[in-house]
Formats: C-alpha cells, sequence, structure tokens
C-alpha cells in the first residue's frame, strides 16, 4: 500500500507527567528510553512490565511543546496506568494529570503532511512504516490534507498484520514476556539503566533465546486460515489478514521455541505447510 492515508486511532487514554523529576522517574517505569522524545520531534512506544518482566501495558510516549511527556494507551486505560505508574511515586517531584478525552489521535503514513495550528504533530513509526501522529485538541475544527485517504476497517488490519504489528489482545497480552512479541528494537532500551522488570528483561537478552517468538505467516491467498494453533503445538495463528494481495495472505502468531516442521489444517480439513517471515522491525527514530 503506498501513498498519504489518515488512520484515526480515538480519543485514547492520555496521562501528563511534569515536573523536574518527570524523566528520571519514567525512566524507571517505561522500556524505552525517555530521554529519546526530547524536542518534541517524535513519538515512541515503550511497555509497562511488572517486577518480573511481563507485560503489563503498551503505551506510546511524547514530548509537548512545553516539555511535559505524555504516556497513552488504549482507551479505558486511564485509571489503571496512572495507579500503575505512580505505584513508586514517592518523593519525586512530579505532577500527574489525566488528559483522556481531552485529544484525538489521528495518524499518517507517508509524508509528513503539514499540520495546522494547534496540532502537535510528531513523527511515528506505529504501523511500522514512517508516518506521523496528529494530536488534535477535542472540539477543534479540523480540515484534513485534501486527497488524503481513510484507511479503516479490513483494508487498516490488513496493513497492520502485513507490517508485523502486534496488536493488543491478539499478539499481546498481559503477562507475556516483551521480547516474545519481538519487542525489543522498537519499545525497549538496554542501555539506559534500571526500571521495573529491567532484570529479567536483560538476562532474556542475554540467554539470547525465549520459549515463543512472534511471527508473520504467508498463505496462498485461497487457503481458509483462520486464527487456531499450529499443528502439534508447533505455535498458534493470532491474526489473519481479511484481504489477500499479490496472491498471498499474511497472517501474525507465535511459533515454539524449537519448532521445525509448521503445519496448519485450515478449516476444509486440509494441512498447509506454513511459511514465515520475521515481523521486521522500524528504523529506531531519529532522536
Amino acid at each position: 500500500m503506498s501513498g498519504i492515508h489518515r488512520i484515526d486511532l480515538g480519543a485514547p487514554s492520555l496521562l501528563e507527567f511534569r515536573g523536574p523529576d518527570a524523566v528520571r522517574f519514567l525512566n524507571g517505569q517505561l522500556t524505552q528510553d525517555v530521554r529519546r522524545v526530547a524536542g518534541g520531534k517524535i513519538s515512541l512506544p515503550s511497555c509497562v512490565t511488572d517486577a518480573k518482566g511481563r507485560l503489563q501495558f503498551r503505551v506510546t510516549v511524547t514530548e509537548t511543546a512545553d516539555g511535559a511527556l505524555w504516556i497513552a494507551g488504549l482507551a479505558g486505560w486511564a485509571e489503571e496506568l496512572e495507579a500503575r505508574l505512580t505505584r513508586y511515586l514517592i518523593a519525586d517531584d512530579v505532577e500527574v494529570g489525566d488528559l483522556s478525552g481531552k485529544f484525538e489521535l489521528h495518524h499518517f503514513t507517508g509524508p509528513m503532511p503539514e499540520p495546522p495550528s494547534g496540532v502537535a504533530a510528531r513523527e511515528s513509526y506505529r504501523f511500522g512504516i514512517p508516518g506521523t501522529d496528529w494530536w488534535i485538541p477535542v472540539g477543534m475544527a479540523i480540515e484534513f490534507p485534501a486527497g488524503v485517504e481513510l484507511l479503516e476497517g479490513d483494508a487498516l488490519e490488513a496493513l497492520r498484520i502485513a507490517n508485523g504489528i502486534p496488536a493488543w489482545g491478539s499478539e499481546l497480552l498481559e503477562g507475556m514476556l516483551p521480547p516474545e512479541a519481538s519487542l525489543e528494537e522498537t519499545d525497549i532500551s538496554y542501555h539506559k539503566g534500571c526500571y521495573i522488570g529491567q532484570e529479567v528483561i536483560s538476562r532474556i537478552k542475554s540467554a539470547g533465546k525465549v520459549n515463543k517468538r512472534l511471527t508473520r505467516f504467508v498463505f496462498d491467498a485461497d487457503v481458509p486460515v483462520a486464527a487456531g494453533p499450529l499443528e502439534n503445538a508447533a505455535g498458534e495463528v493470532t491474526s489473519v489478514a481479511p484481504l489477500a494481495a499479490d496472491g498471498v495472505r499474511h497472517a501474525l502468531g507465535y511459533v515454539r521455541r524449537g519448532a521445525t516442521e509448521l503445519l496448519f489444517k485450515a478449516a476444509d480439513g486440509a494441512i498447509y505447510p506454513v511459511v514465515t517471515t520475521s515481523p521486521s522491525a522500524p528504523p529506531r527514530s531519529r532522536a
């Protein structure tokens, strides 16, 4: 899929952190190096993990024009996310505000359109390709760039899966280990120092292996594939692109460590070989 498209991401949960200790405090809570968003040009993904390194939330981190830090997640997460992040807020000079419902988020794939005044625009690879987030105050009248089509429904899901982007509730589940979902290249800093769960995640990197790994599958377009387990407990298919392209249909799922022959039993009862490709991590945004 080429060209510029707009993706309406609704009104995410949005927490704002201000104060002289905000960066240091959040660096102790998130897997991402928060310092990389300094300057207000980029938005980066991050995981929030527990002390055992297991996933609790996946969020994005953005710096505002006046130096505040925004932590955004799925709609409905605000209360739980704030409780988790502020659990360790004791002596730090940090103010926390809940801005959920005050901003809408629209993402553009392709070259960055010029944003209107009052819109916070940030470079983002949230769909695995260069793009731009627009944070728009709720109620602000916006005239989107002419000729930019809205990408939604089946076409948006096909883009996500083809680009190997895990989704919460499908590939991302609370309690899993982030490296299993191949998030180490996009969400995790191994150089910034300690954070909640850092010891476990660093140990996984040193060992160089996890029990399962997110994988992109490719099927012929006419194979009746659906989400479900692979044969011989080798893994599972978690998401299937609703649209095929160029004679193939992409899917996402997990392959267990040590699995060799990958076979899928389709809805027609036939057994099909599974072709795999690793989800390619997007380039690291400029810091």
